[in-house]
This record gives structure tokens, C-alpha cells and sequence, in this order.
């Protein structure tokens, strides 16, 4: 399956880049919610299967972002606390704001009106990464 931009093509490996906060949501929601995509037939990218050793992190996780038709988003409280996770979350809204992927947030257990006005349990993990 291919998507293509004004510019160029680009050749897209996974339907769903999935961006979660591992401490937060790794071993209860976000394997559930990777499981119900899997059995829909969706090829999902899932750092913990799809990634192998020595792979510098960060350019693996930007190279699956780029191949990938949607990313969800899995906002949780201690999200923003992660410096990969923000990365991640730049890396993918590069890519929305020009048209090259979908954007499917999920507000999981953090108020919507937090993540977007960076307050709350949201903003104080925001402050803690960046303090």
C-alpha cells in the first residue's frame, strides 16, 4: 500500500504507529487495545515487538512514525514526563500538519482539557521533564 504527498512517495509498512507512555499503560490498556487491532487484521507498529537490538531507538521510532498510515496516541498522566515520548509526539504531528498521517488521540485516565492547555496531572509530568 502506498500514500503519496505532493513531493514524493512513501512507502507505508504499518497501518497503525501506536505512542504510549510504557509505565503507564504497557501492561494493561494499550496491550489490550494492540490485541483488538491485530484482530482486525491491522499491521501495528508496537516498540517492544517491532524494534531490534542495536537499532539506535529514537531513528527506529521516527523511521516506523514515517511508514505509518495513523498513529494513536495513548495520553496518559506520566506521558509527557518521557523525553521519548515527546519526541515521538513531535515526530507525529510533523507529519499530521502536512497531510501525511492521521492522528487518533486517546485520553487515557487525563482530562482532555489537560493535554491541551498542558495542566493538570498533565502538566505536572510536562514540568518534571522539562525541570
Amino acid at each position: 500500500m502506498a500514500s503519496s504527498s505532493s513531493s514524493s512517495s512513501t512507502l507505508i509498512k504499518y497501518h497503525v504507529f501506536l505512542s504510549f507512555r510504557g509505565e503507564d499503560t504497557r501492561l494493561n490498556f494499550t496491550t489490550h487495545l494492540l490485541q483488538a487491532l491485530k484482530d482486525e487484521g491491522l499491521d501495528v507498529f508496537f516498540d517492544e515487538e517491532k524494534l531490534e537490538r542495536g537499532d539506535q531507538l529514537s531513528q527506529a521510532l521516527s523511521r516506523a512514525i514515517a511508514v505509518s498510515n495513523i498513529s494513536i496516541i495513548v495520553l496518559s498522566a506520566d506521558y509527557a514526563s518521557s523525553k521519548s515520548c515527546l519526541v515521538e509526539l513531535s515526530d507525529i504531528m510533523d507529519r499530521y500538519s502536512v497531510g501525511q498521517q492521521i492522528v487518533l488521540p486517546i485520553f487515557y485516565h487525563v482530562n482532555p482539557s489537560d493535554v491541551e492547555n498542558i495542566d493538570g496531572s498533565f502538566k505536572k509530568s510536562f514540568d518534571e521533564h522539562l525541570g
